[in-house]
């Protein structure tokens, strides 16, 4: 590789880690003080706020799930970058008609928008690949996930901080960022994909059901999809009901629960940006993420039975260490994928996200609020994350025997 190409290669890897960075700034500032606007506007209890939480992430999910595969297929054809733009253009839309919404029908409107283009990570992650040997893959793939935590830091605590003037003002805030990162990607970001590495768009490929049925020619990537499927789904747990569960058990104000989010963020910068560097080259791929499931299953149960919000802040440090998880299945599934692939696999594993993305806030929204509700039988607002330890052990029971039954790669092996 030529000194150009390295910095060409640097200067995208700087851009795509500010994509996640950003995006997950974005995301983060609106999570304190999304049950307040849905309060605002429907006029309801948090019990039956969080149910409406949860169908507007089924909204979103749902169209992920079609769309997703037909982005990752597209950007193996046309290259990642202009369909990275596009979808930096639709999430800055999103988030601002959502804060200028009358009505809870607009939210569910940018939901959809939202949902069409949602494939920021997915699409970096094959960005990722293209510019990466696959020896290097797994700490660059942790980069993207410090990035993440970074964003997760900043953007809970100043969401929490400008909730406290209303809760509309985050979401202005975000849509700002959002346009400031694709007017950066236009003119910084150049294509990963050389012409001669793309192939030919087919529909048949580029659907959810195809793109995901592609994945049964690889027997190591069929079996840790399950596995990822399970973990995703307990995963969606803290973003589906934490600021919910906090109101509810603790009476947090959103500051304080900006400050809880942010907290966990710090720990999950440190684990995925220096600790992760140690980890997949000493223990493998395979290891690191079984210390990383076991983690977020004593996490998933310290939340549900905490006594004081204080206790919370223990567990959401052990909790981080699950940074191990995602890198470790990119880092095994990739190995198993040619080149000309990486859009598709990025894209099955979007629309898996969207599965669990579709099921995951109902199940976790509707859990809470049965168990929160005036007519609960038995009160226990803890349950979501109850469930969520429940299906990463499922993880887990998979997640050994698959890799141990087949021959991997050198960076896939423990």
């Amino acid at each position: 590789m030529s000194l150009v190409d390295v910095t060409q290669h640097r200067h995208a890897l700087a851009f795509i880690v500010a994509v996640v960075l950003i995006d997950a700034i974005s995301f983060g500032i609106i999570l304190p003080v999304m049950p307040q606007l849905i309060i605002s506007l429907s006029d309801v209890s948090l019990s039956e706020a969080s149910r409406i939480g949860g169908f507007l992430m089924f909204t979103y999910a749902a169209l992920q799930f079609f769309a997703a595969p037909i982005l990752g297929n597209l950007g193996d054809r046309y290259g990642r970058r202009p369909v990275l733009l596009f979808t930096l253009a639709a999430l800055s839309l999103d988030y601002l008609l959502m804060a200028a919404a009358p009505t809870l029908l607009w939210l569910f409107l940018a939901r959809m928008i939202a949902g069409v283009a949602s494939s920021t990570f997915s699409l970096s992650y094959a960005y990722i690949t293209d510019i990466t040997p696959v020896e290097q893959r797994a700490q660059r793939f942790g980069m993207i996930g410090a990035a993440f935590g970074g964003g997760f830091i900043l953007g809970p605590v100043i969401g929490g901080f400008l909730g406290e003037f209303g809760p509309r003002f985050p979401f202005y805030a975000a849509a700002v960022l959002g346009l400031l990162n694709l007017i950066y990607g236009y003119f910084v970001l150049g294509e990963s994909l050389s012409p001669e590495q793309r192939r030919p768009f087919e529909l048949k490929r580029a659907n959810p059901i195809g793109a995901m049925l592609q994945i049964r020619k690889y027997p190591v990537v069929l079996g840790l999809a399950i596995a990822y499927f399970l973990y995703m789904l307990g995963h969606l747990s803290l973003p589906s009901t934490w600021t919910y569960y906090t109101m509810e058990k603790f009476a947090w104000t959103e500051s304080q629960i900006g400050l809880s989010l942010g907290f966990a963020g710090v720990f999950m910068i440190l684990v995925q940006a220096f600790l992760i560097r140690w980890a997949i080259p000493v223990l493998g791929a395979f290891k690191a993420g079984i210390v990383g499931m076991l983690a977020i299953i004593i996490g998933f149960l310290g939340y549900a039975f905490a006594a004081t919000g204080w206790q919370l802040y223990p567990w959401l440090a052990l909790a981080s260490i699950s940074g191990f998880v995602t890198p470790a299945f990119q880092s095994i599934m990739t190995s198993q994928i040619p080149a000309n692939a990486q859009g598709e696999l990025q894209g099955a594993l979007s629309s898996i996200n969207s599965i669990t993305s579709i099921l995951g806030p109902l199940l976790m929204t509707q859990l809470f609020a049965a168990f929160t509700g005036e007519q609960a039988s038995f009160y226990f607002p803890g349950v979501s994350f109850f469930a969520a330890a429940i299906l990463s052990v499922l993880c887990l029971l998979i997640f050994v025997p698959v890799v141990r039954r087949h021959q991997l790669t050198a960076l896939g092996r423990a």
